[in-house]
């Protein structure tokens, strides 16, 4: 009877009988397990890569680096800290929404790679249990990367170039920039294009990848520079004490004062000509600031100037005087025929006083 069953329970050609639990714990450990293996680890790997990828987002967002992510935990746990991390993005509002779009973007470029990435590798090794020949699919796979490589590389290029700004933090909303042929504000940041409404008001739409150099002149911190020509015997000393007393005017200021980050410079005498001096001013700023501060610091110059009795350099009208000996002769001994132009202009005067007379008496 024994026999019996046995050789009954080798029906199957692989020795599976599905009444035997053994059999089925068998078939388990096998196919089955392993796919279960590659899902479930590729699903951790998943997850511990975006816990990584916030982690790092939220350093971003924060403003802080990561490795003194540690010690500026333990310094939020004092009161004194905590008030000082709570105080610190409302100091610059601006600053603190371009971080947290950095972030944002950068977080989900990174969870998207994350999710193609895993989730490529999880379907092939998953395929190759069950016996599928992956290899056409890695072929298509090639055919694809070269097609798109070929046909779509001004594309990549521009996702690239725009993965690396935002990594970088090249410039933000809000900055002012200059691409060489562009110059404005930034209003929007993306992946593949930049956004920047010039002076005129027009809108630029700038491809990332066509973004050669980049000039930023709104990040970290700014310099207002104010070149003044004074009249060529002006004393020196004396206008850099004005300059100087301008730009102490301009700091006493509690609105524009507020922009300024160190004293400001007299420079010194940067061209000499035979009608000017020119001498630079110049202070270190907020960013974006330094044209707001150039202006207060131009009206307060010429307010200084005039006061010191300065004169600015100009446009003058110089009288020239001929004192050579050569005119002086001329002027004694005459030529004959020097007053020729006078004696003609008189002559034709006098014909033409005569002509009208004539005209006259015919008419009478």
């Amino acid at each position: 009877m024994l026999s019996t069953f046995l050789a009954g329970a080798q029906t199957d050609p692989d020795g599976f009988d599905p009444s035997e639990p053994h059999d089925w714990l068998t078939w388990f450990v096998g196919l089955p397990l392993r796919v279960i293996l590659i899902i479930g680890i590729g699903a951790v790997a998943l997850g511990l890569l975006r816990r990584v990828i916030r982690g790092v987002t939220e350093h971003i967002a924060a403003g802080t680096p990561t490795r003194a992510g540690a010690r500026l935990r333990g310094l939020g746990r004092t009161e004194v800290g905590s008030a000082i991390m709570r105080a610190t993005p409302i100091a610059n509002p601006l600053a603190t929404a371009r971080r947290a779009a950095r972030a944002r973007t950068i977080g989900s470029v990174l969870r998207s790679a994350a999710n193609i990435l895993i989730g490529t590798t999880v379907v092939l090794m998953v395929l190759a249990e069950l016996g599928m020949n992956i290899g056409p699919f890695l072929a298509s796979a090639g055919i694809a990367g070269v097609a798109l490589g070929f046909g779509a590389q001004s594309l990549v290029k521009d996702f690239l170039s725009g993965t690396f700004m935002l990594l970088e933090d090249q410039y933000g909303v809000g900055d002012v920039v200059d691409f060489g042929e562009v110059t404005g504000t930034v209003e929007e940041v993306a992946l593949r294009v930049t956004k920047v409404r010039d002076l005129d008001g027009t809108a630029w739409y700038v491809r990332n990848g066509e973004i050669l150099r980049t000039g930023n002149m709104s990040q970290e911190w700014a310099r207002a520079t104010v070149d003044v020509r004074v009249a060529y015997f002006a004393d020196v000393d004396a206008v850099r004490s004005a300059l100087l007393q301008a730009a102490q005017r301009v700091a006493d200021d509690p609105m524009i004062g507020s922009y300024l980050m160190e004293p400001a410079e007299v420079v010194g005498v940067e061209d000499l000509t035979a009608e000017a001096l020119r001498l630079k001013v110049w202070v270190k700023t907020q960013p974006a600031m330094q044209w707001e501060v150039a202006r207060a610091l131009r009206v307060s110059v010429r307010d200084v100037l005039a006061e010191a009795g300065i004169p600015l350099a100009g446009a003058q009208q110089v009288v020239v005087l001929d004192q050579s000996p050569a005119r002086a002769d001329a002027q004694e001994n005459p030529v004959d025929g020097a007053d020729v132009p006078r004696d003609a202009a008189a002559a034709a005067a006098g014909i033409a006083h005569r002509d009208a007379q004539d005209q006259e008496n015919k008419g009478s």
